[in-house]
């Protein structure tokens, strides 16, 4: 009989039809994103309607990010920041919604302010502080201004290139943490290694990008051709993840 899996999973995806793979695979979350290649920013809205109206259990996550680069955010984009919460929480949902968010201020630290503002805005929707919060030079330091903030999550891989490799302060944070902010694990996390990190660091939850590339759906057939690499969410890594967490 396969053991009991305890540690939550979450998927990152951009494609619509990712959600329903996860959820057919079995994570506990989607967080949904655009443009991944420049490190994720909003969706559309609709593509969260989309996914909205295409799963009946699995949680999602909407990443609200209205630009690629630094995470200083002038007034006007804090403006749409809190305008895309607003959209995304009058869509219908049958499942658990929640939003991924994160301001810096330009010296370096959480700015506390705007991150107020967006944790009101999202209301009983629970908040998770993305890895804006691994480009801080000291992370346990930061993590209790998450907490008095009212973020239920903070997604990081230790302030490493990978969570492998940021094991040790994954685990100080997990400490830290202490249940009142929930250490979601990132970076590089697979099948091969995910079941080695939990043990390490006892991090109860993880995330990853499970994707795969996609071929193009027809040859190019003149001089203009916009078909790139593409990436879609792939069954293949998401269930590797599961089953070595069961093992």
């Amino acid at each position: 009989m396969a053991g009991r899996r305890v540690t939550a999973v979450e998927i990152c995806i951009d494609d619509v039809e990712g959600a329903t793979v996860a959820e057919q695979c079995g994570a506990d979350r989607v967080e949904v994103c655009a443009a991944l290649s420049e490190g994720g920013t909003t969706p559309s809205i609709g593509l969260v309607s989309a996914v909205l109206a295409r799963v009946s259990r699995i949680g999602v996550q909407v990443l609200v990010r209205p630009r690629a680069g630094d995470f200083v955010y002038s007034p006007a984009e804090v403006d749409v920041m809190l305008a895309d919460i607003a959209a995304v929480r009058a869509l219908p949902a049958a499942v658990p919604v929640g939003f991924v968010v994160g301001a810096l201020t330009a010296a370096g630290s959480i700015d506390t302010a705007v991150l107020a503002r967006l944790v009101e805005a999202a209301g009983p929707c629970p908040v998770t502080f993305h890895r804006a919060f691994d480009t801080l030079p000291d992370l346990p330091a930061a993590l209790p201004a998450l907490v008095s903030a009212g973020v239920a999550r903070v997604l990081t891989s230790g302030g490493a290139p990978t969570a492998a490799e940021g094991a040790e302060v994954l685990r100080s944070l997990v400490s830290l943490a202490d249940g009142r902010i929930v250490v979601l694990a990132a970076g590089s996390v697979r099948g091969a290694n995910v079941a080695a990190l939990v043990a390490a660091t006892g991090v109860p939850e993880v995330h990853l990008r499970a994707a795969e590339a996609v071929a193009p759906a027809a040859p190019p057939s003149s001089p203009v051709s916009y078909d790139v690499r593409r990436l879609a969410t792939s069954a293949a890594p998401i269930r590797a993840v599961l089953e070595a967490l069961r093992g």
